[in-house]
């Protein structure tokens, strides 16, 4: 088994979530402001939700840029109504058309044109027709408004990466970085998850920390999924101080099971027991548990650190749960905490039905003993039996002499000194000579208790 495979095993993420659709679907929504209705006085669409969340830092000099004709303005329109209209064949027959004319144009009539064309490629889902349109939409430079070249630059970015063309995704970001006005964590966000897919987990760690920073900074919200890719560079890095320390982050902000589980993974696979045990209890408490070793491991570690009726009620949840078969091992481990809790009749209980399902007769052995010390002799010398009868049991003189002295308190002489014998018999065999000496002074003890009451009978008669 791999480490990773080991670590799943403890809760542990093995990926992250599906970064690639999350891009497509922001990507959805920067390209949906991206052909709103043209702006009068600049003639270019609307800055999409990613650029329209960046604030500016300061009032700079607005670019002059060379104005659309009325020709140009008019196709755009057309454009944009078959658009709106769902006839994407015709909206691309139309601006094609219109660039025939590119020789008239100037650099801002061909980046609007190139951009609808852009935009109609990806409502057609050819995302590299529409990644080469908006590539010649920026290469107009200083010539197009602002907001066109920076939501742009920023598609540019995010359909390089759907199309997993890595360098060129940073470095168009990069670009729209260097000219965004105090730009938010999304950008930082967004190339960390560049650098995850590439494989360089130290400038993905790197630009998810300056995420974080400037949501802070800003008082926004770092998203579920951003913890969740930190977290995971970590554990890729086998960073365990940094994994435990942003899954008890998500487990604050995103109170959810998974993230339970992880964090109580971690901690027990870095020897974190008590925490380990104190996470899976909030887990519980919060109605998280859901497996069988969710169940089992905090069993376990409660009785590990002598919480045994705890650990039984955490079974019995379990068990109600269906999340714990009611099978020999499980049964006799709700047992042990039972007795462990001095609830004798709960732990009967348990033993009873592990027995029956054992294969061999030690389970029948325990309960033997708890009946004897609970005065039940009758069902102490049935357990005895059912132990003796099964087998596999690691000393057969100690359960018969059980099986004895129950038989003894049922004032069954005859029958409790055939046990000791049968104890002595097999003591000799093994060489127990302690349960040899027991089992002949039970045998001893019986014939003159027998001898006395035949005495008094007799003296009576």
């Amino acid at each position: 088994m791999t480490k990773i495979e080991r670590e799943s095993e403890r809760g542990l993420p093995r990926c992250v979530p599906l970064v690639r659709r999350l891009a497509v679907a922001a990507l959805a929504l920067t390209l949906t402001g991206a052909v709103s209705p043209i702006n009068e006085s600049l003639g270019h669409w609307t800055a999409g939700s990613v650029v329209a969340e960046e604030a500016p830092a300061k009032k700079q000099k607005t670019r002059r840029v060379p104005s659309l004709s009325e020709a140009v303005y008019k196709k755009l329109g057309e454009g944009q109504e078959a658009i709106d209209a769902k006839d994407l064949a015709g909206a691309e027959e139309i601006i094609k058309k219109a660039l025939e004319r590119s020789r008239r144009y100037n650099e801002n009539e061909i980046a609007n044109l190139h951009n609808m064309l852009g935009y109609i490629y990806y409502l057609k889902e050819d995302y590299n027709g529409a990644l080469r349109e908006y590539k010649i939409v920026v290469s107009q430079g200083e010539k197009i408004p602002e907001g066109l070249e920076t939501t742009t630059l920023y598609t540019v970015a995010q359909l390089s990466y759907v199309q997993e063309k890595y360098d060129d995704a940073l470095r168009y970001m990069e670009i729209w970085i260097s000219k965004a006005q105090n730009p938010s964590s999304a950008p930082r966000f967004f190339m960390a998850t560049v650098y995850y897919q590439m494989k360089e987990y130290d400038k993905a760690i790197t630009q998810m920390q300056l995420g974080i920073q400037i949501a802070k900074e800003r008082g926004t919200i770092v998203k579920e999924q951003h913890w969740s890719l930190l977290t995971f560079l970590y554990f890729e890095k086998e960073d365990w101080p940094n994994v435990i320390d942003t899954l008890k982050v998500m487990v604050e902000k995103f109170p959810k099971r998974e993230h339970w589980i992880r964090l109580a993974g971690v901690y027990g696979q870095e020897g974190f027991e008590k925490e380990q045990m104190y996470s899976l209890e909030a887990a519980y408490t919060a109605g998280f548990l859901e497996k069988k070793t969710d169940y089992t491991n905090l069993a376990g570690l409660l009785m590990q650190e002598e919480v045994p009726y705890r650990a039984a009620k955490v079974l019995v949840a379990g068990f109600k749960a269906e999340a714990i078969e009611e099978d020999t091992n499980n049964l006799q481990a709700l047992g042990q905490a039972w007795q462990m809790s001095q609830e004798v009749d709960n732990a009967i209980e348990a033993y009873e039905g592990a027995a029956k399902l054992s294969e061999d007769g030690k389970i029948y052995e325990r309960l033997s003993y708890l009946y004897l010390e609970d005065d039940q002799y009758d069902r102490c010398v049935d357990s005895a039996s059912g132990a003796l009868d099964k087998g596999g049991l690691r000393k057969a003189q100690s359960v018969y002499i059980v099986k004895g002295m129950c038989q003894y308190n049922l004032d069954k002489l005859t029958a409790a000194r055939d046990s000791f014998v049968q104890c002595r018999r097999v003591a000799r065999r093994e060489d127990d000579k302690a349960n040899q000496r027991v089992c002949g002074q039970w045998i001893t003890f019986i014939d003159r208790e027998s001898a006395r009451l035949k005495q008094l009978a007799a003296a009576s008669g």
